[in-house]
């Protein structure tokens, strides 16, 4: 059952529990796949949609229908991700290293271990190579990349949520595309010498 966003606040407004209740079913398992995509770990991603659906139950009062539901929850979802990330940056600084293999040049530090429920790539180096190209692009390409390509949403729905233009979306993704031609084709040049 999908509800729009006006049933969805007169459901609210009756009862809370049944609201919360189809949130988590009709949402929970977009809410982990974001979270696993930007934390990259299948404990820490569990532990913060947990976060993400208490904050949401909490501020369920407070959704209008001004936006669309999927975008509220997504906004939540990013809030509490970059949130996290930046509590986890500060103790990195405080002197945790990270690991970078031979192939990690020009690719973020994050290591990757995980398998991401939106991605079904039968070889786990192949998968962590793709999450690395894509943390080397710019913030906004890659957001937009992986709501595209990894979430499944429609540039329409990406336009909402990134406020920004169906069109910049468009440009955006035409960039990213451009820029994970020349990262993995370097990779798999590499890798075949």
């Amino acid at each position: 059952m999908i509800l729009t966003e006006q049933e969805f606040i007169r459901c609210a407004q009756r009862n809370k529990d049944e609201a919360f209740a189809y949130l988590t079913d009709a949402y929970a398992q977009k809410v982990y796949g974001s979270c696993l995509q930007m934390l990259r770990n299948t404990e820490d991603a569990e532990d913060l949609v947990q976060e993400v659906f208490t904050s949401i139950y909490l501020s369920l009062d407070s959704f209008g229908g001004k936006s669309k539901l999927s975008t509220w929850i997504y906004a939540v979802t990013q809030n509490k991700a970059k949130e996290f990330l930046r509590n986890k940056n500060r103790l990195k600084r405080k002197g945790s290293l990270t690991v970078l293999d031979e192939y990690s040049e020009g690719f973020s530090g994050a290591t990757i271990n995980f398998n991401h429920p939106g991605v079904q790539l039968e070889d786990k180096e192949k998968a962590q190579v793709l999450f690395r190209a894509i943390d080397s692009l710019a913030e906004n390409q890659a957001e937009a990349f992986r709501l595209a390509k990894i979430e499944g949403y429609s540039y329409a729905e990406i336009a909402e949520m990134m406020e920004l233009s169906v069109s910049s979306i468009e440009s955006l993704l035409f960039r990213a595309n451009k820029r994970l031609r020349i990262i993995l084709g370097d990779f798999y040049n590499k890798s075949r010498s």
